[in-house]
């Protein structure tokens, strides 16, 4: 069971079972199994107020438990990680930064005068668990530092993505149902601080229905319900959280994500000649690998000027370039965007979903590439010593990137 469950926890599994379930649920969806798929995917469960389709159920209520670790994530790395003072958090935030701003304006330079305009925020989004997966897959022999500065870049871009989910996706919200999920989010806090010895138990329980509590009202608020995870994960005690999100790691990876990847690739490629597809399929298809490799490296580069002059050649512009190319990979936070900005919009949707997936298996490409050629070059600069050798100390390089396990 413990090989199993860190099988389950590994980069590697993790981006495998992302794309698989993807690229599962784009095939059945064009075959005879298609229309049952996309019935059971529109069928509703539940009553009254909690009346959800089943793809509403995965898109709202599991990947809310995606986005409680990814606040896990952002706390811990805010608070006693990469991003715990503001000289280190400065140069992946420029980076981030730019890696948003880019590829926004790649899309509105295509739709900026069509309907499509809303779609702006789903080239900007980057999967955190692919790019790593991606990097784990490729990167034999790469130093930490790569890793820690596109995880830092990651974690921001998620903040952003949350924001961007917050203000730009809600409209006319019941501010007493937020207040009162306000009220409920604080009670979860609180509790979390209580978590331990005999009363662990019952207050986990009480805990669980508040989650639940703060998840609904949020949601019949107006505002979209995964923010109540974000919500939850940024006030649970950080012991606790952590060890919470250790727990979940390996249904978020072996089912929450694969799930939704699936449920948001059912979609029917539309039998179109590449003239008639929207505008919002070529602006995401480029902005994703195209916007994310111009912004990252271009903000890594100017924010590399924030750092002491001695370590600004730390991370060269191969290194940069190829945590752009990661950074490409929107998958599944771009998908949740684009169902959210495209929603009164079933053909545009589906053109949206397939932009996504091919924009990010571009990046996937191309990051497998830049990764490989930077690990080998990093394996050729610095050779693993032999058996009874010391190991010799790391330079600074141009031309490697950096990382922190984890």
């Amino acid at each position: 069971m413990v090989t199993r469950m860190s099988i389950i926890r590994s980069e590697r599994t993790a981006a495998g079972l992302l794309l698989g379930a993807a690229a599962l649920g784009l095939l059945l969806a064009n075959t005879g199994a298609g229309p049952a798929l996309l019935e059971l995917q529109h069928a509703y469960l539940g009553t009254g107020a909690l009346k959800l389709s089943v793809g509403h159920v995965i898109s709202d209520g599991f990947l809310a438990i995606f986005f409680f670790i990814v606040a896990v994530e952002l706390k811990h790395e805010l608070v006693a990680g990469e991003l715990n003072s503001f000289q280190k958090a400065i140069h992946p935030a420029i980076a981030a930064i730019a890696g948003v701003i880019v590829p926004a304006a790649v899309y509105l330079a295509l739709n900026a005068r069509t309907p499509f305009a809303d779609g702006w925020p789903i080239p900007t989004a980057t999967d955190i668990a692919f790019a790593l997966g991606v990097l784990a897959v490729f990167g034999r022999g790469l130093p930490n530092r790569l890793r820690v500065f596109l995880l830092a870049l990651a974690v921001l871009d998620d903040l952003v993505a949350i924001l961007i989910i917050a203000v730009f996706f809600t409209q006319d919200p019941n501010l007493w149902e937020l207040a009162l999920a306000a009220v409920v989010v604080a009670a979860f806090g609180v509790l979390s601080r209580f978590l331990h010895g005999r009363m662990r138990w019952p207050l986990g329980v009480l805990m669980v229905l508040l989650a639940v509590l703060a998840w609904f009202l949020v949601y019949d608020s107006g505002v979209h319900a995964t923010i109540a995870g974000v919500a939850l994960g940024l006030v649970m005690a950080r012991r606790p959280a952590g060890r919470t999100a250790h727990a979940l790691q390996p249904w978020n990876n072996g089912l929450i994500l694969p799930l939704f990847a699936f449920s948001a690739a059912l979609v029917v490629i539309p039998g179109v000649a590449p003239s008639e597809l929207s505008p919002a399929f070529w602006g995401i298809l480029i902005a994703l690998p195209v916007g994310k490799v111009i912004g990252i490296s271009l903000g890594g580069w100017l924010g590399s000027f924030t750092r002491p002059k001695a370590e600004r050649g730390r991370i060269g512009v191969l290194a940069l370039v190829t945590i752009g190319a990661l950074g490409g990979i929107g998958f599944t936070v771009s998908l949740l965007m684009n169902e959210l900005a495209f929603a009164g919009n079933d053909v545009v949707r589906s053109e949206g979903t397939l932009a996504v997936l091919l924009g990010s298996a571009v990046a996937i490409v191309l990051s497998g590439i830049l990764v490989s050629a930077l690990a080998r070059q990093n394996r050729r600069l610095h050779p693993h010593p032999r058996p009874g050798q010391p190991a010799k100390h790391e330079p600074a390089t141009g031309n490697v990137p950096l990382s922190r396990e984890g």
